[in-house]
């Protein structure tokens, strides 16, 4: 018998891509299984929810049944977490939110419990609730990254900027383009006064750009900024080009300190026409133009926008806003949520990554 360490005898060949095909399979078994728990999980808060809503309308209990229903559980179940009162108090506004049974299964069910409290606690609107929970499926959202987007209204302004879109692109292209982009654009997390420039934006966005793709949302890669053009011997600087991956196409960004006018678009018409020529791939859709701007007149910008062939969106940016009213309520936030359930051991969540 070899007294050769197995670390070091060369494995059979073709032994690599079995093993990393073993792994793939054993991974995603295994978030298979975690998702299937996450089901179950939801599933079963929402049923004893619902058990608490029709045992309270028909039979006349009060709310101290949740306390003692929680005394109860937990005595019966001290290995399970999740039969805190405060979460028992989840369960019955979980099922009273979705009284359909198609939705839970479906959308919200798909969902940790985490996202589910935050869809609760931060939305009334049923179908807001319904529109995020997609969303959050669809693109793999975190807790905190679904948190953030509910904040921000990343929803109410997708779609919402000024475009041509529908002239100068072919669809389905045109659809995904406009939803791609929104208004206005939210730059709170820069920290820049009212008054900040555009260079002194431009150098804050690139400094906080994992923020700005995250506002600037799905599908958006950052390719650099004051990217160089040299058209017939003059050089020429993009304040800002990014490359959409489910586009298929270059999006350039040009940034204005103050008010939209017409002339902006020439110049960024003239970028787009440079990219195209000099950086675009012949596979690539045309290169979009996005011309974010302090303020606008709507008028004037669709008036400019309606002749042009090239396809361009022009929206505002905010750099410091309150949060919408409809967000300062009196409802707890997710850090409340979570000393509250952490307090009692008891959250019932699997995170998503």
């Amino acid at each position: 018998m070899s007294d050769i360490p197995i670390s070091l005898t060369p494995p059979p060949e073709g032994y690599a891509d079995w093993l990393a095909d073993l792994k793939f399979r054993i991974h995603t078994a295994q978030q298979r299984a975690t998702l299937a728990v996450n089901r179950e999980l939801v599933a079963l808060y929402w049923q004893i929810g619902r058990d608490v809503l029709a045992r309270q309308a028909e039979l006349g209990w009060g709310a101290k049944v949740i306390e003692r229903l929680a005394h109860d559980l937990r005595a019966a179940f001290p290995e399970m977490k999740g039969f805190s009162r405060a979460n028992l108090m989840y369960m019955r506004a979980f099922a009273e939110a979705w009284p359909d049974a198609e939705i839970v299964q479906q959308i919200v069910g798909q969902l940790p419990w985490g996202h589910n409290l935050v869809l609760l606690t931060r939305l009334k609107d049923p179908q807001r609730r319904v529109a995020y929970a997609q969303s959050a499926l669809a693109h793999g959202w975190s807790r905190n990254v679904l948190n953030i987007h509910i904040e921000t209204r990343l929803l109410e302004r997708s779609g919402k900027a000024l475009t041509n879109f529908e002239g100068s692109l072919p669809k389905p292209q045109s659809d995904l383009a406009r939803e791609s982009l929104k208004d206005p654009y939210r730059f709170d997390f820069l920290g820049l006064s009212l008054e900040a420039g555009e260079r002194e934006i431009e150098n804050a966005l690139v400094k906080h750009v994992t923020e700005f793709l995250l506002e600037l949302g799905a599908g958006f890669a950052f390719v650099g900024r004051q990217v160089l053009l040299d058209v017939g011997g003059d050089e020429f600087f993009i304040d800002l080009l990014f490359y959409h991956l489910k586009l298929r196409c270059y999006v350039v960004i040009e940034l204005k300190g103050g008010k939209f006018k017409p002339e902006h678009l020439g110049q960024l018409g003239f970028y787009l026409t440079a990219v195209d020529a000099q950086m675009k791939h012949p596979q690539d859709g045309p290169t979009i133009g996005l011309l974010l701007c302090k303020s606008k007149n709507k008028v004037v910008a669709e008036y400019a926008l309606r002749d042009n062939s090239q396809p361009i969106g022009v929206a505002e940016y905010q750099l410091v806003e309150s949060l919408p009213p409809e967000l300062q309520t009196s409802l707890p936030s997710i850090e409340q949520i979570e000393r509250e359930l952490t307090g009692s051991g008891a959250t019932g969540e699997t995170d998503s990554p």
